[in-house]
This record gives structure tokens, C-alpha cells and sequence, in this order.
């Protein structure tokens, strides 16, 4: 008889996709992790397994009970998929700037979605504020309990990227990995792998690609938490220090302009037959920093956090481009 595997048994163990053109362009080994191949389509199903998982085992959860989550999106799909499967519902709240493409998917898998204006983290309006607000009221409301998922602060998002995305790619390199760097959203992936590798290999460096916008790179060579400019990519960068990056020590940083990201996206889907969203391109980009900095011969990994699909309405739309002033392939404009 075949395996009774369900929905939350097939999360992880993703492939880790050579990528050519930046490899050929550095000299180094650059690999990206191809979490778009995640039943929800993204990295944060991960997250969203790693979170309920660990709720259920405290008591927090409850059979029957909700689970509400302040998401850009990509946890939020994870979360409402898993919750599907285990027999929980799911409240959403996400910014008004989310792409459609987010939104609908959302609907599609009967989350309860609620949209809010896309405002800085200080305005108590913010959605992540304001999930916190939304889960306390449930709580007292459900019969079975509410529970506030908390991706940027809860050790369960970290935990999981200990346990299954940082083993997964020393066991995928055999152990020969000398670089890895990805952008913070909630900072699990990055301080999840980090431990996970540097506890095999201490001289495993760990870099942060930064989108414009964001105050991390600012915080990590400074102190201080500055932004400049803007980025399109969703789900990462964030105006503050989200609890799961406290602590983390990082030895490569860059700030990733989406001029820089785009092409990557672009040349990959086009050349490779690879399809990635936003932050993956940033991700990628800052690979090559990474990989330059680091000198030819190199191992370096990164992750494909989701697929170009996820943003068709943005990311492959010459006129969005052009109204934000961004690149984009003659290929796509015919």
C-alpha cells in the first residue's frame, strides 16, 4: 500500500537548483533552494508548519481553534493550508499592497482575510499591530480559543529552519558549503540556517541581502536603524528588529537595489526556465555580492523563497515597471 503521507508531511525537502549564469559570472557554486516547490508554493510553509506544531504541542492551540497571523501574504497561504489539513480556521490580516495574486489566493483557500493600509511599523494600524489586536479578541470570542501566530518573534519560525532548511542544505552539498545569505522578513530562515550550518562548520559565513527600504543593513553596520529608498519586493525588509534576528551574527551584508534584482529574475526564468518572485531576486543578487567578495572556488547558497507567479501583476507587467521606473526585457514588452 503507498505511503499515507498528508499535506504537512511533504513540507521541506525541496531541491537545491545550481544556478548557471551567476555561478558562470562569479566562478563560485551558487545554489538556490527551490522553496517555491512547497505544497503552498513558498519558503513560509515552513514556517507555517514550524509555528502550528510547536502551538499544538504547548496547549496554546486547541482542536478547532484559530489561528490569526499578520502575513504580507506568503505565511499566511502556509498557515491557512496547514490549518485546512489539521482542522483549524484561519484570520489573515495583510497590507493593502499585498499583490493580487496574494489576495486571491488567500480568498481561494478560505482564510478570512482582512486588508489594512499598507502604514510603517510605528502606526498602531500597521497589520502585524494589528493581528495582535485581532488574535486578543478572538481569543475571548472563539469556543475553542484564538492563538496569534507571531512569525517575527516566535522561536517556532527559527526552530524550523534549525531542524529541516539548514540540515536539508548540508546534506545537499555534503557538507562542502562555505557561504550562505538570504534577506529578513521575520529573520527565522537567515538565524535558522545560521545555526544549523555554523554548528557543523563554524567557518560557514552567513550574509543579508537588504532590499532598499529596509533598515537592517543600517542596523547591522551601524547600530542604528535607517532606510533609504524603496523596493517592490514583498515580504522582506523591515523598519525594525524582528526577536528572531536578536543575537545573530553576520559576517557579509549588501543592500540590493531592484535595478540589480530584476535582471536576475528575468535572465533566470528566461535562460534556466527558472521562475522566482521578488525577494528570491534580491536573494540572488546578493549571491553574487556575496560570491565577489568572497573570490572564485565558493560554495554559496541562497533561497528561491517563491515563483514569479505570485506576482505577475507586478513583477512581469511592463507598465507597473514603468511606472516605477524599473527595468524590464524587450521580451516581455512585445
Amino acid at each position: 500500500m503507498p505511503q499515507q503521507q498528508l499535506l504537512p508531511d511533504i513540507i521541506g525537502n525541496t531541491p537545491l537548483l545550481y544556478l548557471r549564469r551567476v555561478s558562470e559570472l562569479t566562478g563560485c557554486h551558487i545554489f538556490g533552494k527551490a522553496e517555491f516547490m512547497n505544497p503552498g508554493g513558498s519558503v513560509k510553509d515552513r514556517t507555517a508548519l514550524g509555528i502550528i506544531r510547536a502551538a499544538e504541542r504547548s496547549g496554546e492551540l486547541q482542536p478547532g481553534g484559530v489561528i490569526v497571523e499578520g502575513t504580507a501574504g506568503n505565511t499566511g497561504i502556509g498557515l491557512t493550508l496547514v490549518a485546512n489539513a489539521l482542522g483549524y480556521e484561519c484570520v489573515i490580516v495583510a497590507p493593502q499592497n499585498s499583490s493580487q495574486e496574494k489576495i486571491q489566493h488567500l480568498e481561494m483557500l478560505g482564510a478570512e482575510l482582512l486588508l489594512v493600509p499598507s502604514v510603517p511599523y510605528a502606526d498602531s494600524h500597521h497589520y502585524i499591530h494589528t493581528a495582535e489586536r485581532v488574535a486578543r479578541g478572538r481569543a475571548k470570542e472563539e469556543a475553542h480559543g484564538a492563538v496569534w501566530a507571531r512569525q517575527f518573534d516566535n522561536p517556532a519560525n527559527q526552530q524550523i529552519h534549525y531542524d529541516t532548511t539548514g540540515a536539508e542544505i548540508w546534506e545537499q552539498t555534503e557538507g562542502k558549503v562555505d557561504g550562505f545569505i538570504c534577506a529578513v522578513g521575520t529573520g527565522g530562515t537567515l538565524t535558522g540556517v545560521a545555526a544549523a550550518l555554523r554548528e557543523r562548520n563554524p567557518a560557514v559565513k552567513i550574509g543579508l541581502a537588504d532590499p532598499m527600504g529596509s533598515s537592517l543593513y543600517s542596523y547591522i553596520n551601524t547600530g542604528e536603524l535607517h532606510a533609504e529608498g524603496e523596493s517592490i519586493a514583498e515580504g522582506i525588509g523591515v523598519s525594525f528588529v524582528p526577536g528572531n534576528l536578536q543575537g545573530l551574527e553576520v559576517d557579509f551584508s549588501c543592500q540590493v537595489d531592484d535595478d540589480d534584482a530584476l535582471p536576475h529574475i528575468f535572465e533566470l526564468l528566461k535562460d534556466e526556465g527558472i521562475s522566482i518572485g521578488g525577494s528570491a531576486g534580491i536573494n540572488v543578487a546578493g549571491s553574487v555580492a556575496m560570491a565577489q567578495e568572497m573570490g572564485p572556488g565558493h560554495t554559496i547558497v541562497t533561497i528561491l523563497c517563491d515563483a514569479g507567479s505570485r506576482y505577475q501583476s507586478k513583477l512581469f507587467n511592463p507598465e507597473f515597471l514603468w511606472k516605477h521606473k524599473l527595468p524590464y526585457p524587450e521580451w516581455m514588452a512585445n
